[in-house]
């Protein structure tokens, strides 16, 4: 009977969906164990091969902790709100819920063929309603909290509110706006309740404010700088610029300390560790207010060295800073606006990124220091950002390379503070063995006495004080956007009100148009039902707006984050109506055990999921405040991508209108490259005579001209076979700018395409679909295969050729279970023999570890070991057979399902008991002793390890093989070396 992939694999797959083998329990005796991938964004591609290599990672696991006896929770579901869906709406008309219903569905149909063990009773979806009523419900508990610094954690602001009604604000120790006012007791309770909602707004842990923001005109959105890549969109490669705009914010900042303590007490990779630790950015230094001449007005400062405060000689604020267009003087204005103008176009990013360039602008205004009182030149520069400190710095240019840069680019003094030190040439920004000089009370001191100096003259004066500062900023929550969560936000009074969380979900109303309005309201403005009814609590029509019982409700809607924040909890417990999960899950399941995902997630939705998870436990909404011990970031399976290389030139039009497209084959192409180089080394011209060879004499064309067009163009990789030839007809039926392409080729007729590893990307043109791979070799062998192919953290390229191999291994190992008459099932009740034993048991060893160290590419390679050796060995033990296979399923689950079921079993193999090591089997009893005469190996003898030396030799010597060596002479001597070796000098 052959191996048929793909009937096993219908039925196994049709059996596991009809009887939920996978289905977890919230009570169980068990231990358990919760495994996580990261779950996708549904997108119209649907799956290539490169998406599925952490999800079978994650699924041998998850199947490899089922045989250890867990009780596990392998979820999977949906990040299904996102731009694309919303940009194919904008360009079809069609609603993102009906794309994404179809997209999830291609989806589901490629993950099932996969064969992965998932719990899809507990599937999520963050656009579904049932799901985003908790996230909705989740920002109305950060509304209503704020972050105490006494207790250091989130409370409710119920306690802020009694605190104010008893004793004001003066002695809150809380995370905040900055220059909140002090007010009392009796202040507060005279305040309008509007006046008390402003303040409070400053408090609370979500909250509207005017944020410089990354706005993408032709994406109509809000963009976050992880959305952003090389100054444009990630999605669609837009233009972003720098804005204000009233947004909805998240006080991350709150807990940034919390955040850099957290990763100490979870297992993550260490690069992405760092990467969370540099984006928080911490540092100590101290904040230093310069007050600003002839203006009401001071800037303050948050400097690392306050003890270089004496070499500050001119002064740099945002571009964007509020105070810009306050203290420009007439004569800079027009220079100062053209440059802001200018700036607004460059990402934080870019800005950040680019040390190469100086540029700046004065502003005409000066700035007193606070110790000299001497005047202090004020400059705008797009190095300093707003988003970053206060949006100012007091450069000191002895002291940093870029205030130098700066100050030699604008003709500026240096003043040199550093005792002894060269300045000439270059800034000075070590610490240590440096003594500070001209600076008044701190000369002679070394840094860290000066340090201390200065911070306690800083507040003494009153300009200034210590303090631990923080690069993280509060993260924008809003986008401009329709496919998102809709905020339970309405206005009363201009001031925002929350929706009683019994009224949720506040769900999407249906829009005519998915773009902005023609008075640039985000696409909710387009809405006919979009405001709320206080007296029926209901979503009503928006010509019903009176603002005293009908109210507007918010028009911008959460990012792509906002879901995939909290959603591991909800899994725990899916199908709960009345809360996130219940305090039973979620104190069963506690937190994700093993999560699998990409590292580009490291400072988005990785941070922003550890910032809710402490505030869901600071709430005591759930039981621990890190939601994931242990992490791995899966490497990527690159594609090979295939090129075609093109040589446009004019073509007998002397208007130069007309062009001849043609393709070069890739040899011929490096010929004419390397025919060029000799041309323009010995400085002559080619002509047509020298490219006679090349097949193109009849191209009518100025030889100079013939060299300027050499590009290479993706290719579809399905047009090319495995020898890298390209089929023309096709390339040239794929696009109708290629019908008429005249193609170059070898002399066999043959053209060859360029290749090389990149990303897999429906872009490029070189994604491969799991399932045709499904289809020809097996899902099994898609598993063996992106395990085979290398480390689970690296990348590595795909190529479908090597899927044979595996392939084959798989047949091979079906054929071990079939060797009765015309190929059909057989077992044998017989004892293993001691070498079937051995081979079993060091695999059994080698693939508990393997798995227990997510080295799953090297248990293929013991699978391989052992299915050859055993086929050698022509075992038919099912005392082998039985626990080989229950080793392979979590790799190779569908055939393991049916060889499992035909040796007698009626139960799904995944619940089977993993088997267990036994080193007995490993030991030997017996050595095969190579016997070598004068150091020469003659033959070969198996003997008991328990042999003494004599004994040893005295076997030896009667071998009638010995005997023939030997011919009747003595031996000289008997070399023996116990368990190793025996040789015959003589």
């Amino acid at each position: 009977m052959s191996y048929n992939h793909l009937e096993i694999e219908k039925k196994w797959q049709e059996f596991w969906a009809a009887n939920q083998t996978f289905k977890a329990s919230n009570t169980s005796d068990k231990p358990k164990f919760y495994v996580l991938d990261m779950f996708p964004y549904p997108s119209g591609a649907g799956l290539h091969v490169g998406h599925p290599l952490g999800y079978i990672a994650s699924d041998i696991y998850a199947r490899f902790k089922r045989h250890k006896g867990f009780n596990v929770l392998h979820p999977q579901g949906y990040d299904s709100f996102g731009l694309p869906a919303e940009q194919y709406a904008i360009q079809t008309g069609q609603h993102p819920a009906k794309t994404t219903e179809e997209n999830i569905k291609t989806y589901r149909r490629q993950l099932d063929r996969i064969g992965f063990s998932f719990d899809w009773s507990r599937e999520v979806r963050t656009s579904s309603p049932e799901y985003y009523k908790w996230t909705q419900w989740i920002f109305i508990q950060l509304y209503n909290s704020w972050y105490n610094k006494a207790s250091d954690k989130a409370e409710d602001i119920l306690t802020l509110i009694s605190s104010f009604e008893n004793i004001g604000n003066s002695e809150v120790s809380a995370v905040c706006d900055e220059n909140i006012s002090t007010f009392s007791a009796d202040e507060w309770n005279r305040f309008s309740e509007k006046q008390q909602q402003q303040i409070l707004a400053k408090y609370r842990l979500t909250y509207l404010s005017e944020t410089e923001v990354n706005w993408c005109p032709a994406l109509g959105t809000v963009l976050a700088n992880d959305e952003i890549v090389n100054g444009v969109s990630e999605r669609g490669s837009h233009p972003v610029v720098r804005k204000k705009m009233t947004q909805w914010s998240m006080r991350i900042s709150a807990y940034a300390q919390r955040l850099l303590d957290g990763l100490h007490k979870i297992d993550w990779p260490q690069p992405l560790k760092d990467s969370q630790t540099n984006w928080i950015g911490r540092s100590q230094g101290a904040m230093v207010s310069f007050n600003v001449a002839n203006h009401d007005a001071n800037i303050d400062v948050f400097t690392t060295r306050p003890d270089t405060i004496f070499g500050v000689s001119f002064m740099t604020l945002a571009p964007e800073h509020e105070l810009v267009s306050r203290i420009v003087t007439d004569e800079q204005k027009k220079k100062v606006e053209e440059y802001i103008e200018a700036t607004a176009k460059r990402s934080e990013r870019d800005r950040m990124a680019d040390v190469k360039t100086i540029s700046g602008v004065f502003t005409g205004a000066y700035a007193e220091h606070p110790f000299t009182k001497k005047p202090i030149q004020i400059w705008i520069g797009d190095y300093v950002l707003a988003s970053y400190g206060t949006g100012a710095v007091m450069a000191v240019p002895c002291g940093d390379q870029r205030d130098y840069d700066f100050a030699k680019h604008f003709g500026m003094e240096i003043p040199n503070i550093f005792d002894g030190v060269d300045i000439s040439e270059e800034a000075h920004e070590g610490k240590d063995g440096t003594k500070i000089a001209n600076s008044d009370f701190l000369n002679g001191l070394a840094y860290k006495k000066a340090m201390k100096t200065i911070i306690y003259e800083l507040e003494k004066q009153g300009v200034g004080y210590g303090k631990i500062n923080y690069r993280l900023r509060d993260a924008v929550f809003s986008r401009q956007r329709y496919w998102g969560e809709p905020f339970p936000v309405y206005y009363k009074d201009g001031m925002p009100q929350m929706i009683d969380a019994k009224h949720l979900p506040i769900e999407l109303p249906d829009v005519e148009k998915y773009l902005p309005t023609e008075d640039g309201k985000p696409p909710l403005g387009n809405a006919i039902h979009w405001a709320w009814d206080c007296d029926t609590a209901e979503v009503v029509n928006t010509n019903k707006i009176n603002n005293t019982t009908v109210f507007p409700l918010e028009l911008n809607t959460m990012p792509g984050w906002a879901g995939s924040s909290w959603y591991f909890n909800r899994y725990m417990d899916s199908q709960n109506s009345k809360e996130i999960a219940s305090k039973e899950a979620l104190d069963y399941w506690q937190e994700v055990d093993l999560y699998i995902g990409g590292s580009e997630h490291a400072t988005g939705h990785l941070l922003y999921a550890r910032f809710w998870q402490k505030f869901l436990f600071d709430r005591e909404i759930v039981p621990v405040d890190e939601f994931a011990k242990k992490l791995i970031n899966q490497g990527m399976i690159t594609g090979t991508s295939a090129f075609v290389y093109r040589w446009e030139f004019e073509n007998g039009d002397t208007s130069g209108k007309a062009k001849k497209l043609i393709f070069v084959s890739k040899s011929l192409m490096e010929n004419i490259i390397k025919e060029r180089q000799k041309a323009e080394n010995s400085k002559h011209n080619l002509d047509n005579d020298s490219i006679d060879l090349l097949a193109v004499t009849q191209i009518k064309s100025d030889s100079e001209n013939m060299w300027s067009h050499f590009t290479p163009i993706h290719a579809d990789v399905s047009f090319v076979n495995t020898s890298d030839e390209l089929d023309i007809e096709a390339f040239k039926n794929w696009r109708e700018e290629y019908k008429n392409a005249q193609f170059i080729t070898e002399d066999d007729g043959s053209f060859k395409v360029g290749r090389e590893v990149e990303k897999m990307s429906k872009s490029k043109y070189n994604v491969v679909n799991p399932d045709a791979i499904c289809e020809e070799y097996g899902a099994d062998s898609l598993r063996l295969f992106e395990m085979f192919l290398g480390p689970l953290e690296q990348s590595k390229p795909w190529k479908t050729s090597g899927i044979s191999g595996v392939s084959s291994f798989l047949k091979k190992l079906w054929k071990l279970y079939h060797t009765g008459k015309d190929g059909t099932f057989f077992v044998s009740e017989g004892t293993a023999t001691k070498d079937e034993l051995k081979t079993l048991h060091k695999t059994i060893k080698k693939v508990d570890e393997d798995i227990a160290n997510f080295s799953f590419n090297t248990s293929v390679s013991s699978f391989m070991i052992a299915v050859n050796e055993l086929s050698a060995q022509k075992c038919n033990k099912r005392e082998i057979l039985e626990r080989l296979i229950v080793l392979i399923s979590p790799y190779a689950p569908h055939i393991a399902e049916e060889l499992w079921q035909k040796l007698g079993h009626s139960d799904s193999i995944s619940r089977a008991k993993f088997p267990v090591f036994d080193a007995s089997h490993l030991v030997e009893s017996t050595k095969n002793y190579p016997i070598s005469f004068n150091g020469k190996m003659r033959f070969t003898l198996e003997l008991s390890l328990n042999l003494s030396k004599e004994e040893i030799e005295k076997v030896v010597l009667e071998h009638e093989k010995t005997r023939a060596q030997l011919q009747g002479r003595t031996p000289k001597k008997v070399i023996i070396v116990p368990g190793k070796i025996v040789n015959i000098v003589g």
